[in-house]
């Protein structure tokens, strides 16, 4: 019988653990997270801030998912020892893990940059379950809100508290929001919607401080202006958890390193999810770490498949605006594209070669999901490159 044991309950440890029991029907099967919640949906954490659902209604597999599948849950167990040699993880609370196979699958946290200040009260990150309570619980004296970050994350919780009353200002280090998702002109149309709403905006701003005695009162911006505030949320992006990688003694560079089968260079350990890093990259996205999971799950049974990367995109809301972007963005306009633009909608499909390199939608995402699914099959599009972005066009065509 076989021991599983992954550290990591988001997307790509669910996934692997779900893909291991249906290959493996008397294995051993171990989560453990430093988290007191089962496997919940990060990006619905703002509807939560937001006061427009439940803590509940964030999970996403309940108590008996893990009853019926035969899954062990180890909630709020950090590990804090490992042993690859021994094949042994120690947890916070000296309780031994033996594995057979392990996978870390341990996600990210969110990066903090060099900022004075930090430690005030009233300044946060959101990242988890918990860091949604702390602010929720925070709000109750504040009006005003900085954000430092126009990332998708940070966007939306800036929408969230906008919603429960608060005054939300965006300063942004880069010229224009969401730089990743966005080109210059779709992320001024993202702006237009979201100052209609009520936002304020300080691009191509850089933060010096966040003032204040023992709690927050504002932020100092290096070019000597001040914004009032008694909340700030730090929203500079995330980096992966790599404590249990040093512990083990794995290839690092930007991830843990794997190769096409989500192994490690240590026998019998996989990576998969944030804290992956294949081919040079570290994904950091949804999609990327399904894949990685289900793939990562097979190999760990000993079975083979292979990872052959995921086609960058994300699809989402953005202050309830429907976004998706994919590829190459094409951020300065050098390639083939063809470009739609009215009052809230913009779309752009890039192409290299008579294929689909890129795509942004904003306002209207119909279609997308075969777009992608054309990029990554590299298909030729010439008949329909035309018309691809006039209304009403039929995208079982591509």
């Amino acid at each position: 019988m076989t021991d599983y044991l992954i550290v990591g309950n988001g997307v790509a440890g669910t996934t692997a653990a779900e893909h291991i029991r249906k290959l493996d029907d008397n294995g051993n099967i171990i989560i453990i997270t430093d988290e007191d919640f089962p496997f919940y949906s990060r990006i619905r954490l703002p509807e939560y801030i937001a006061n427009e659902i439940s803590e509940e209604r964030l999970v996403i597999k309940k108590e008996n998912w893990y009853t019926n599948l035969r899954i062990d849950l180890k909630l709020n167990t950090r590990i804090i020892g490992a042993d690859a040699k021994d094949k042994v993880l120690i947890a916070d609370n000296d309780q031994k893990f033996s594995y057979d196979v392990l996978l870390i699958a341990a996600g990210s946290h969110s990066f903090l940059p060099p900022i004075k200040g930090l430690e005030r009260k009233g300044a946060f990150t959101l990242r988890n379950v918990k860091d949604a309570r702390d602010i929720l619980a925070y709000t109750q004296n504040v009006q005003e809100v900085v954000l430092i970050g126009g990332g998708l994350l940070g966007l939306e919780s800036g929408n969230a508290l906008r919603k429960i009353g608060k005054t939300v200002t965006v300063v942004e280090f880069f010229p224009r929001l969401l730089p990743r998702q966005l080109d210059v002109d779709g992320a001024k149309e993202l702006q237009n919607i979201m100052e209609k709403m009520g936002f304020s905006f300080r691009l191509d701003a850089r933060t010096q401080e966040i003032i204040g005695n023992t709690h927050v009162e504002g932020v100092l911006l290096e070019d000597g202006d001040l914004l009032p505030g008694q909340m700030v949320i730090i929203s500079a992006g995330v980096r992966p958890n790599m404590e249990l990688a040093e512990l083990l003694g794995l290839d690092v560079d930007k991830g843990i390193k794997v190769d096409n089968n989500l192994k490690t260079n240590q026998l019998d350990i996989f990576a998969a999810g944030d804290v992956a890093e294949f081919k040079g990259a570290p994904y950091g996205i949804w999609p990327a770490a399904a894949e990685q999971g289900e793939v990562a799950g097979v190999n760990m049974t000993g079975r083979s498949t292979l990872y052959a990367g995921t086609t960058m995109s994300n699809k989402l809301k953005v202050v309830g605006v429907d976004l998706a972007s994919a590829g190459n963005i094409d951020v300065d306009h050098q390639m083939e594209s063809r470009v739609v633009k009215e009052e809230k909608l913009y779309k752009k499909i890039i192409f290299e070669e008579n294929k689909i390199v890129g795509c942004i939608m904003l306002g209207d995402t119909t279609g997308f999901n075969k777009v992608v699914k054309a990029m990554s099959e590299q298909k030729d599009v010439s008949p329909i490159k035309d018309d691809i972005l006039a209304k009403g066009f039929d995208f079982n065509l591509i």
